[in-house]
């Protein structure tokens, strides 16, 4: 396995703490409005100094996540999205020449990951937590877009890059809705069924078209995720690693080790598929001190991921699985 961290993607005090318990693997999300830059890594320069500001502090850019610029006009159809679509060939093309092999991407139009607020949790923790009965009930700017609609947006988005990504052996993790509840706000989601990915496979077919496994987005699927491992195996390219409390209509997310998932047997589970693969914690809650901390994004904060690496290490040292 290869352990890393989402880190901001310019100089943080999160990138010396990777360092300090043995994270030497990033994962960017390196959009303009969070780099500071004029562009983002469809242009060859921006990414290449990303990656080389990263590597000067002793750690490798192994993938991006998340939308690396604005794709609404690719997510629901709209004039322009070929220019983006060429903007996302270019990315593929400036990762696969810097060593970044890997993007997590998602097809979520108009609302991204999605959280109500937070919740007490352990000794008084606060973990996000999602309640569709406190979601609004009005549409958002882009109205009513249907499911079959969005499939067509789909198949559009990943017939034209799927051949530059397997051209430049780059693999790109669909990750599913979070929540995977449809629809939200009018707007239909597409990957909240173990079948969605088949059918995105089916769509273009090729060892770059691969699965972030998310654990807790497919356990609130209803699914088994030992089962699910095995059937997606070979094509998970990315692994986060979170529990949560609930239905995909009210859940809570919870620390690591109260995972109501066997983690260990996961984990050990992932060896024997032969998945040496990026894998990192995700979404964990906001502990003590962390409160009064004006940059602090809900779901990650510092302290619980320094004891989800620590967890994480605990468990595949016992195990015998060897880590990176």
């Amino acid at each position: 396995m290869i352990l890393c961290e989402f880190l901001p993607p310019r100089p943080h005090r999160l990138w010396r703490l990777a360092k300090q318990i043995g994270v030497d693997h990033a994962i960017v999300k390196a959009a303009p409005e969070l780099t500071g830059l004029a562009r983002g890594p469809y242009d060859r320069d921006t990414l290449a100094a990303i990656v080389k500001q990263f590597a000067d502090a002793g750690l490798k850019v192994i993938g991006l996540e998340g939308d690396q610029f604005d794709m609404s006009r690719i997510k629901l159809g709209l004039p322009g999205r070929d220019e983006d679509l060429a903007k996302y060939e270019r990315m593929l093309a400036n990762m696969a020449e810097l060593g970044v092999p890997l993007i997590c991407y998602n097809f979520m139009a108009g609302i991204g990951w999605h959280r109500s607020g937070a919740t007490p949790i352990r000794g008084g923790a606060m973990g996000t937590h999602f309640k569709l009965a406190d979601v609004p009930t009005s549409h958002t700017d882009a109205g009513e877009v249907s499911a079959d609609r969005m499939w067509e947006n789909y198949a559009y988005f990943i017939r034209h890059v799927m051949p530059a990504a397997q051209k430049f052996n780059v693999r790109m993790g669909l990750h599913p809705d979070d929540p995977p509840i449809t629809p939200l706000r009018g707007i239909a989601r597409l990957f909240c069924t173990p079948e969605a990915f088949d059918r995105a496979y089916a769509l273009a077919p090729s060892p770059s078209n691969a699965v972030t496994f998310c654990q807790a987005n497919f356990k609130l699927m209803g699914v088994d995720l030992f089962d699910m491992a095995r059937h997606f195996a070979g094509r998970i390219a990315f692994i986060h690693v979170r529990d949560v409390r609930g239905t995909p209509a009210d859940f809570v997310e919870l620390f690591h080790d109260e995972s109501e998932v066997d983690q260990v047997a996961l984990l050990r589970l992932y060896h024997e598929l032969g998945l040496d693969v990026p894998l990192r914690c995700d979404h964990v809650p906001t502990m003590a001190g962390e409160e009064s901390d004006a940059d602090l994004i809900p779901g990650y904060g510092t302290l619980g991921r320094l004891f989800a690496v620590g967890y994480f290490k605990g468990i595949l040292q016992s195990i015998g699985v060897p880590y990176r």
